[in-house]
């Protein structure tokens, strides 16, 4: 009796420290997904780290999957480093499935990207015509895409075409207008008798060549057209000539005045407060972060006291709530400085606000929320891309 007693409590400790051990294991694995997670894809709107451990059987297997091979291969280290034994199944992409078609180019005036692969989904942002993005992987007709911006998001198969690398390539090696007026279209002829496209500007085509006062224009899906000459440059010209300051950010923000506000919007159509803003830097050859909860990490701090003698046109200012002991700081609004105690914003519509209490359009809901000023305009910033030194749309 003493013997069967004396089993029975041994098979129940080894029970148990093997519990342990698994435990420790799989609480290990948690723990260096989660830092590995936090280095490398701290904002997942624009960097994908989905990865998991599962125990399978007598097996623990990593499952998800990464657009980031440095940080899938700096896991497997770790993990190996600890002697942790598991079963890869983690899937980089893009996807082997896409056949070396991981590049696109938007085709229509305005992509609408949403959050998940489908219509009734969140409009995450837009991508305009000519927009070169990255594909990772396709599930039906939507494709996971990446934008110059690095945002992740999700475009329906009439928003893009897929590009191998050399396709690409042959493309940014082409010549191409950039279309500057804020709305218009391309026309089947010379005549504007039949359209074939609505254009946004910002909108970049190919050159076929020129025809009496118009472009005749390639899409990326094969379409030819007709484009004014008046309402577009060369694509070449236009980026020489590009010398971004305060007061040609000024006139492009007010040439926006009275769009719509569209959650979610980045082109001329309609546009949410950081598209907003966002637009007005790509107009004069800058791309910067999507949100405003990104753009307030870029550039160079001004004020935080309300000190808006130190701003200058072109200053990017945050709204939001403060920092408390039990909160944190949330970025919700951002607008543009264009001086005389006035700022810029897409709120209902794109609308010129004051901080003066005096001024008719005082802002006071947001000067109680203000948070801070940044100034990005010529700042070098690893999340700001000048486009006259960075080949985004030619090589």
């Amino acid at each position: 009796m003493k013997f069967r007693n004396l089993l029975r409590i041994s098979i129940v400790l080894v029970s148990l420290l093997t519990a342990c051990t698994e435990q420790q294991k799989e609480d290990l694995l948690a723990e260096e997904i989660l830092a590995v997670k936090k280095e490398f894809a701290p904002d997942k709107r624009v960097a994908l780290f989905d990865i998991s451990a599962e125990k399978i059987r007598d097996a623990i297997v990593l499952k998800g999957e990464s657009n980031l091979p440095d940080a899938v291969k700096t896991l497997i280290e770790k993990l190996n480093t600890a002697k942790v034994s598991f079963v890869d199944s983690i899937q980089l992409l893009p996807s082997t499935k896409l056949e070396g078609k991981t590049n696109g180019l938007v085709t229509i005036s305005v992509a609408n990207l949403r959050s998940n692969p489908k219509h009734s989904a969140e409009l995450a942002t837009q991508a305009t015509l000519g927009t070169p993005v990255k594909i990772y992987k396709k599930e039906g007709d939507w494709s996971l895409i990446q934008t110059p911006d690095k945002y992740l998001s999700w475009v329906d198969s009439g928003g893009i075409v897929s590009l191998t690398n050399e396709e690409l390539s042959n493309w940014k090696a082409n010549d191409k207008i950039i279309y500057t007026k804020t709305y218009g279209h391309s026309y089947e002829g010379s005549d504007k008798q039949q359209v074939v496209s609505d254009l946004v500007a910002g909108s970049i085509l190919e050159i076929l060549k020129y025809a009496n006062e118009f472009y005749i224009v390639r899409y990326p899906d094969g379409r030819v057209a007709y484009v004014s000459v008046d309402e577009s440059e060369i694509y070449s010209s236009w980026l020489a000539k590009i010398r971004p300051d305060q007061d040609a950010l000024v006139a492009t923000s007010k040439s926006l005045m009275g769009v719509p506000y569209l959650w979610g919007g980045t082109s001329t159509k309609g546009m949410d407060c950081s598209g907003f803003t966002k637009t007005i830097f790509f107009l004069n050859g800058r791309i910067i972060p999507r949100d405003a909860s990104q753009q307030v990490h870029t550039g160079k701090q001004i004020d935080e006291n309300r000190n808006f003698e130190n701003l200058e046109k072109g200053d990017l200012l945050f709204f939001g709530r403060k920092v408390t002991d039990s909160t944190k700081e949330k970025v919700v609004h951002v607008g543009m400085w264009i001086g005389n105690n006035e700022f810029i914003h897409a709120s209902e519509q794109v609308r010129v606000s004051s901080i003066d209490r005096n001024a008719e359009n005082f802002d006071e809901h947001n000067l109680n929320r203000y948070l801070r000023s940044k100034r990005i305009l010529k700042e070098v910033d690893k999340d700001l891309i000048d486009l006259t030194q960075t080949p985004v749309f030619k090589n």
